[in-house]
Formats: structure tokens, sequence, C-alpha cells
């Protein structure tokens, strides 16, 4: 190559102005040129990939830097949703904060909702007046809720590899989840039935029946992508060894979940520090040591057995007499136990009777509960749960008002996602989707 005046290969000198540098380009060996531009790093190329996995359906960007097919850089760009869940939550009341923070991770609004009014009760002083039997329900409704976030991790995962099978039957047992959540609280997500005090209503005539018939072919339909994955040639070449992350790692990113399980730490809260009553319950901590995407995925199905025997426990103490699922104190009680209808609502009749019919300071009462909501003591609490994908806790702060004056949570995914550089940088290009899958994010928790 010379630089010469003549502009765009210029037959004369008048074609150009004068001073004006002109390149011209001629034949040579290509060989010596690449192996030249490989040395100098000057092939690299920077992509933008995705969406490739459902939860980030366009709002995860991540940004590579590629040396042919090998990832060089990589980085996680994150806030394209903003729900703005968190600041919504001072302009509601205490009560009202459910429907907001059930939306975050839409895979376990229950979860969500748990932790938020655990946080709360910290502050109104009544965690110990739980009645037993909303506890069992609340553990019992978490632990459904957790394999649903798992199926769906297992089933998106399997489809991100080709492997349609694993998809459609990872979505075939959530729903015999969602069908029991449907029961129970009206409706499949979003659920808004974890309540400060309780729970909105009992359980339904006819739902235990329905969660053992549920666990029975769930079981049969984990033990299906068992004999799918767990020993598969072509799975175990995609994953093991993939999206590496050791413990010192995860300890520095602050990494939680099955990705920190995954390296042989047995870190629960339900174990380390339970809450509604998870001490009681025989279960254990599922761990793998692989600390690769193939650990991720053991652990995941591992747990999924675990929580199976979790909900069957809770079966066995919920089968007998009905009792109280609502703190007795009626100035934070919700004031109407719900019976839900074919349209997910309603208050049940012989509320109604009361309180439009028979007293009036029991319609006083209900509208003032409903409109301003209870008033929660000046003070702060922190309430961490075991999410399905690491610690999941809420900071609610109260000024003495009948609404929060900071509600912020600790999402798992927003801290798992840290690790995209750690996972994906020095593998190939397809080995970022596994690893993108292993962490399991889901953008309504990290932008929220």
């Amino acid at each position: 190559m010379t630089t010469t005046s003549d502009a765009y290969g210029a037959s004369t000198p008048d074609d150009v102005e004068e001073g004006t540098p002109v390149v011209n380009s001629y034949g040579g060996d290509w060989d010596s040129v690449v192996d030249e531009a490989t040395a100098l790093s000057e092939e690299r190329i920077v992509v933008n990939m995705g969406p490739q996995h459902p939860s980030t359906h366009g709002v995860l960007r991540l940004v590579l830097e590629l040396d042919g097919e090998t990832v060089t850089e990589a980085r996680a760009g994150i806030g394209y949703l903003h729900t703005g869940i968190e600041k919504n939550m001072e302009f509601r009341t205490w009560v009202q904060g459910v429907t907001f923070c059930t939306r975050m991770d839409y895979l376990t609004p229950i979860l969500n909702e748990t932790a938020y009014c655990l946080a709360v009760e910290k502050l109104l002083g009544i965690t110990d007046q739980i009645p037993e039997r909303a506890s069992t329900i609340r553990v019992m409704m978490m632990e459904l809720n957790r394999m649903g976030s798992h199926l769906v991790a297992l089933a998106t995962g399997g489809m991100e590899l080709g492997a349609t099978t694993v998809m459609t039957i990872g979505f075939r047992e959530r729903e015999r989840i969602l069908s029991i959540f449907e029961m129970v609280t009206g409706l499949r997500m979003n659920n808004n039935y974890i309540r400060p005090g309780g729970v909105a209503q009992d359980i339904p005539p006819g739902c235990l029946d329905k969660v053992r018939e549920a666990l029975r072919d769930i079981k049969k339909g984990v033990g299906e992508l068992e004999a799918l994955l767990l020993e598969n040639p072509i799975l175990k070449g995609r994953m093991v060894n993939v999206g590496y992350l050791d413990l010192t790692a995860c300890m520095a990113l602050g990494i939680t979940g099955p990705m920190l399980r995954a390296t042989g730490l047995p870190h629960d809260l339900r174990k380390s520090n339970p809450y509604c009553g998870y001490e009681t319950y025989d279960f254990d901590v599922s761990t793998w040591n692989t600390s690769d995407a193939y650990g991720r995925l053991r652990v995941r199905i591992n747990e999924i057995h675990e929580s199976m025997k979790i909900v069957e426990q809770c079966v066995q103490r919920l089968d007998g007499p009905a009792g109280p699922v609502m703190v007795a104190d009626k100035k934070i009680a919700w004031p109407a136990q719900l019976a839900v209808g074919s349209d997910g609502q309603g208050n049940s009749l012989d509320h109604i009777r009361e309180i439009m019919g028979e007293s009036m300071e029991s319609l006083i009462h209900h509208f003032k509960l409903v409109t301003e909501g209870f008033r929660v003591p000046p003070g702060q609490a922190y309430a961490p749960v075991e999410g399905a994908k690491g610690e999941l806790g809420c900071h609610a702060v109260s000024d003495g008002s009948t609404r929060p004056y900071r509600v912020h949570f600790r999402e798992p995914s927003f801290n798992n996602l840290q690790a995209v550089a750690a996972l994906a940088e020095g593998g190939q290009i397809g080995d970022v989707i596994v690893a993108v899958a292993s962490i399991d994010p889901v953008m309504g928790g990290v932008d929220r």
C-alpha cells in the first residue's frame, strides 16, 4: 500500500486538490496480511447478542467482543424494562404493595410476596403471631412456586439447546402447578395471595387432593426429564465445564442459589436462617461440585424432588381441622376472608351481610382498613427468603404512616447477572447461550 496524491486512482494531478492524501492498494501475500491482522487482534468484532432466553425477551442486551468464535469480552446491558415497582409502592398502602412486588420475578410471585410480607410483619412486631396454618400454606405455595420456576429453567434451557421435547415436558408439568395456584388464589400468576398477617383466604375444598394428584404426575414428568437430560452425551458436551464459576468467584460477586450450591457449598436460607417454620420440615440441601452449567442443572432437578418432599409434609399438616389463616389483630387483618369466585375475586357472603345490614361499626372498620390501610410503626426491617434463584430479600422502611417510606429488594437475578463476563469470556459464542441459561435470569426482577 502506498500513499499518493492521486485521489481514487486519478490519472492526472489535475483531478485532485493539492496535498490530498490518497491510499492505493496493490496485490500481495494475503496469508501474511491475515497473520499480521490476527497478531494485532484486528479481526475482533463487537456484536449485540440476543434476545435468546425467554426471560430476556429484548430487555437484556449482551455486548460481546469476538476474536473469531471466541468471546474475549462480554458485558450485560440491563435497565431496559424499568417497571418502577419499588417507587410505586411508596404511593400505595402496605397491603397494596403486595400486588406490585408479585410482578417482579413473574416466575416466582409467591416468593416475592412472602419476602415483602415477612418484612412488614417484622416492622409490625407480629412475626410470632402468624397462625400456624397460614405459615404452612405459605410454605406449600412457595415450594410449588420453586418447582414451577425450576421447570421453566429446565424447559427453556433445553429449548435453547434445540431440545423441543424438554420444553414441552417442562411446561406441561408447570401447568399442573399453575392450575393449583388458580384454584387457591383465583390467578395463575401475579397472585396477590400472601398478605401481611397471613394469607388472603384458606385453601378451598378439594385442593389437597389436587395437590396430591399433581405431585404424582410431576414426579413422573421430572423422571422423563431426567431420562432425557442427565446422561445425554449431547447435553453433557454442551454443558460440562461450560460457564465455570467456582466458589471463590461466587463469594466475590454475591452469587446465591443454585449457582452457589453447584460449587458444593450447602448454603440455603431455609436451613441457615429459617422462616415460616422451615426448621420443622425434613428436607436436604441439594448441592453439586462441578461449578459449571451441568452442575446447576443437577441442582435444580434435585431441588424439585426436595420441594416435593416439603409439599407432601405440608399436605399432611393441612389435612385436618381448618383454623385461622390471618393474624387475630383486627386492626391489621384484612377485614374479610375472600371467597374465590369465577372471576378470581369476591367477599364471603357472611361478611357482606354483616357490614351491609347488621353492623355499622363493621362497615366503618372495613372502609377505613381497605381505603386508608393500617399504620406501621417507624423503623426498618430486612427479611430474606430462599428464592428459586437465590437470596430474595426485602428491606422495608416505615415512617409511621399507612404507606411505605421506602421498599428495596435484594433480587437474586440482579446479583447473579454480574457473573455474565466471568461465565462467557474465553468460551465460544454457543457457550454464551448455555451460560446465560444456567443463570436463569428474569429481567422483571432485575429492572424492577
